[in-house]
């Protein structure tokens, strides 16, 4: 019906005034909140609490800076040692880049702004807390050695990926698992609604974006009756959320209703670091059978019920079988890894009945990334099928903001024959991220990488294939947030029959794509232009 409302509307006035009458029902639909809500909602209050201490510390800049020639002649020495200090450290050379630039370009303001970052407590307490629950709960994860055997005999290229997202994630390969692929959120979200009432013992879920509506309302409905029916139901979502789209105390709300929920990393007025690594993960585990993982939140542009930046283009994927205990963990994990840290038990949730699926093929690895761990597990995944590829990788990703590892992974990949076409929206949900993200099309397309954008709307997924034979379903974009900032998941599947759904979905969407040209940028406004070359200049730090 959206699609239909939307073609209709097309035809009726035009492709070009399509996006703007977008625009004027959001900003509309935003005006229906009320001018109070507004004024006195909490969200306001956040911000300007956060307003004052960015001045505050202005202040305190200001100060420092005209107090004299040796206080001011200290902190440039100090700018001085920081820059030898980053440079020294294990870490992307984009972020160093970064810094380097605002320390030795305003010594006194990035100085101070740099210990700000590296002093604040919360991120290491999180990491350490997170490094003693891998430890207490090591025997959980294991490996296969049937399973790593049988990869073995399989693949000569394939064990070494393993190997490491096991040895350095934690996450092992396996087999005796079937997956299903869901080209949009529709398909999922009625896949989802049949699995959540099948649900007997417990229901996992963990999203970053959740959004009252009729997707969230069906949703929780289920939940409730499930609740009232024995079955244990945890729900987790970011705190983001709390900043706009649900009520701070939301969470008491659903405990009443029977549900278990947590918000991880509630936005707080307080100036933090740790707001910066949000959950962006998206989880469903149910009974320990089956897991669904991808793009898809929990809010209505996601299923078409809602039009936002034209066609929401979005995938999902399903698993049943071994597979499902790696997301259960991560769940767990994830669930404790906030809260005071009691050795909850985890076996209970594990020992789901083993089903043998005759009809499981290939080998599926689901994998987790930590922003807070200094290994990018998600990007290696990414760029070890762009380094083994020998016919095409195919990418649909939202965002484009790449480090030097990255782009030097999909140029190369294009140089030596391999055919890489990448899909990004032709609307975007951030200006500032399109702008950034076309800087880097001139060098892609050089190195014959094609690129194309998705003329209906906006691409939210997050889809690697290559060569028939891999693909990676999940919520890891390609941009510094998602590769380096965030709690993320996805999976990977080799040889697995739901390959070639991924590969046709993505060929479908390419029919609704227009191509980028280097003609076509090399005519952008100057004005678009610069301000995409500046904001590269702190992209790692956005």
């Amino acid at each position: 019906m959206i699609e239909e409302k939307r073609a209709a509307l097309k035809k009726k006035i035009g492709e070009s005034e399509l996006k703007k009458k977008i625009d004027e029902s959001e900003t509309l639909e935003k005006g229906k909140k009320g001018v109070f809500g507004v004024i006195y909602g909490r969200t306001v209050v956040v911000l300007l609490l956060l307003l004052i201490q960015i001045l505050m510390l202005f202040l305190a800049y200001k100060y420092l800076q005209d107090k004299g020639v040796i206080l001011n002649g200290v902190l440039r020495v100090l700018s001085i040692f920081l820059t030898i200090h980053i440079i020294n450290r294990r870490e992307n050379p984009a972020f160093m880049i970064s810094w380097i630039i605002l320390i030795l370009g305003w010594p006194v303001f990035g100085s101070l702004l740099y210990l700000f970052v590296e002093m604040q407590p919360a991120a290491h307490w999180i990491n350490k807390r997170l490094n003693k629950m891998h430890v207490e709960t090591k025997h959980y994860w294991t490996q296969d050695a049937q399973v790593a055997k049988n990869l073995s005999n399989e693949s000569s290229e394939m064990p070494h990926l393993s190997t490491y997202v096991y040895e350095k994630g934690g996450f092992p390969t396996w087999q005796n698992t079937t997956a299903k692929y869901f080209p949009d959120g529709q398909a999922k979200f009625k896949e989802l609604l049949k699995q959540l009432e099948k649900a007997e013992h417990f229901i996992f879920l963990e999203y970053f974006i959740v959004a009252k509506g009729y997707m969230w309302d069906t949703v929780l409905e289920v939940l409730k009756r499930k609740a009232a029916e024995g079955v244990e139901v945890r729900f987790m979502y970011d705190g983001t959320c709390s900043f706009t789209l649900l009520p701070y105390h939301y969470p008491r709300q659903l405990e009443k209703m029977g549900i278990h929920c947590h918000m991880f990393a509630p936005v707080i007025p307080a100036l933090s670091t740790h707001q910066n690594n949000r959950d962006h993960r998206k989880i469903v585990v149910i009974d320990g059978k089956v897991a669904f993982t991808g793009g898809i939140n929990l809010a209505d542009e996601y299923i078409g019920e809602k039009i936002r930046f034209g066609t929401w283009k979005d995938t999902a994927i399903m698993l049943e079988g071994d597979a499902v205990r790696s997301f259960t963990l991560m769940f767990l994990e994830m669930w404790n890894v906030d809260k005071k840290w009691e050795k909850e038990s985890f076996d209970k949730y594990l020992q789901a009945d083993r089903m043998i699926h005759p009809e499981a093929d290939g080998f599926v690895i689901p994998y987790g990334d930590s922003p807070l761990d200094n290994e990018p597990v998600g990007e290696n995944v990414y760029m070890d099928i762009l380094y083994t590829a020998k016919e095409y990788v195919h990418i649909m990703t939202p965002y484009l903001i790449l480090d030097h590892d990255m782009t030097r992974a999909l140029t190369y990949a294009a140089k030596r024959g391999v055919e890489v076409i990448i899909i990004m929206p032709h609307i975007p949900d951030k200006k500032y991220a399109f702008l950034l993200a076309k800087t880097y099309y001139g060098e892609l397309l050089d190195a014959g990488v094609q690129i194309y954008e998705f003329t209906e709307g906006f691409v939210h997924a997050k889809v690697f294939t290559s060569d028939d034979r891999k693909a990676v379903v999940g919520t890891i974009n390609l941009d510094f947030r998602s590769l380096y900032l965030h709690f993320e998941c996805a999976v990977y599947l080799y040889r697995n029959a739901a390959i070639p759904s991924v590969e046709e979905d993505f060929q479908e969407t390419l029919k609704r794509c227009q191509k980028v040209t280097p003609e076509e940028v090399a005519n952008r406004p100057v004005k678009e232009r610069l301000a995409g070359q500046i904001l590269r200049l702190v992209a790692p730090l956005m």
